[in-house]
């Protein structure tokens, strides 16, 4: 049995080291991947030319990475940590500075579906910033148009709308702040 439960176990570390090894395949289709990043199996990779990835970066199973046209684009910063089933969606530029942790299940997006009869067509809603050292919790969504502060930390299932100061910690839906530094 011990054989058994190390070897279910060992799933995750093959993983790591199977996406270690297609690494050099996706270093030549991003427009850039840093040293020692990994992304793990994930389900959606869409415009990675538009796609800038720091040194250090681990991104984990079945992130959604898109960006949709010739004005997107995703940069996250060296040393950046993304949960399971990250999703970063751009229209309008999307940053992600260095040092951050995202947990598992957390939206980052710039865009939005039309109303009326032409739900499918999507439209930017404006970039986000999140600067160095932010912390977003688990299901945290952050809509376009907003800048994350420095060292901040978002609550789990926190919605995002607005602007959030360095060192603030915010919570709720919508997002406001319960803690930290004030402005």
């Amino acid at each position: 049995m011990t054989i058994i439960r190390k070897a279910v176990e060992a799933r995750a570390g093959v993983r790591y080291r199977l996406a270690q090894a297609t690494m050099p395949l996706k270093r030549a289709a991003f427009g850039h991947i840093g040293a020692g990043s990994v992304v793990i199996n994930p389900q959606m990779l869409r415009g990675v030319q538009r796609m800038s990835i720091g040194d250090g970066v681990i991104i984990r199973e079945d992130a959604w990475l898109a960006t949709e046209n010739d004005r997107s684009s995703i940069t996250i910063g060296d040393g950046v940590y993304m949960g399971f089933r990250a999703h970063l969606h751009s229209i309008d530029p999307v940053s992600i500075g260095r040092g951050c942790v995202f947990a598992d299940n957390v939206m980052v997006t710039t865009t939005d579906h039309a109303r009326g009869e032409n739900r499918h067509a999507v439209h930017g809603t404006g970039a986000v910033v999140i600067e160095d050292d932010v912390f977003l919790g688990q299901n945290v969504v952050v809509l376009g148009g907003v800048r994350i502060g420095a060292g901040a930390t978002v609550a789990a299932g926190a919605v995002v709308i607005r602007d959030v100061t360095a060192g603030a910690v915010v919570g709720g839906v919508p997002a406001k702040q319960i803690g930290g530094e004030t402005s």
